[in-house]
């Protein structure tokens, strides 16, 4: 059974102009954030929101889970993605480059559909800014054992029904904090992925035709 959701909508979600992402960032964002910028440039990062068909023809999108042993964010649940390199053309590149190294889908199986604007990380003081793309026949990943514990997925329908969102306080930097996630293959999907992922729901609510959004409640 296909899914409701297909590249056309993707595609005018992404091209949508005027779109105020900080508000829709703001639906999954931790509560309160608790940092301020630093004075000093952030390192400039991509990650890629890899989507697929499976054998149903629904569109999904991929998630790793990071090897518990890595400096930064290990644990968590995240895009295919990292800093940008001197040799990259562009953070487009960067997100390709990473995802080829990360679970092995090559760049010549992705096309790019479009992206979003960047979002800083205060933790690891990058500006991540997120490429989206389609792998054109149904992947085989190839995890980089170093950097990915797990590879999973889920049907971008799902990122608009609201059974899938939770939340939990945690304490952060110090900081009490109300953390919104997402409940996907048991996991938590949280701080920057989710707010990446809540933008991108927000942005397929302004396309969907109003029959779709009625079946995603």
């Amino acid at each position: 059974m296909a899914g409701l959701i297909n590249l056309v909508h993707v595609r005018r979600a992404l091209a949508l102009r005027d779109f105020d992402s900080r508000r829709a960032r703001q639906v999954m964002s931790p509560v309160p954030r608790g940092w301020r910028k630093r004075e000093s440039a952030p390192a400039q990062a991509a990650v890629m929101v890899l989507l697929y068909h499976d054998n149903q023809e629904r569109l999904h999108v991929v998630l790793t889970l990071r090897q518990a042993g890595l400096r930064g964010h290990s644990g968590q649940v995240s895009f295919p993605g990292g800093r940008q390199d001197a040799q990259d053309r562009s953070l487009t590149d960067t997100a390709i480059r990473e995802t080829g190294e990360e679970i092995g889908i090559c760049r010549e199986r992705i096309r790019v559909l479009g992206g979003m604007p960047g979002l800083y990380i205060p933790t690891s003081h990058h500006d991540v800014y997120p490429s989206v793309g389609y792998c054109e026949t149904l992947p085989r990943f190839r995890p980089n054992p170093q950097e990915v514990a797990e590879i999973f997925g889920f049907a971008l329908d799902d990122l608009l029904h609201p059974r899938f969102k939770r939340e939990e306080r945690r304490m952060i930097g110090g900081y009490d904090v109300w953390v919104p996630y997402y409940d996907v293959c048991g996991h938590k999907v949280w701080g920057a992925t989710a707010i990446m992922l809540s933008e991108l729901a927000e942005r397929l609510r302004q396309v969907l035709p109003e029959r779709v959004l009625l079946e995603l409640r």
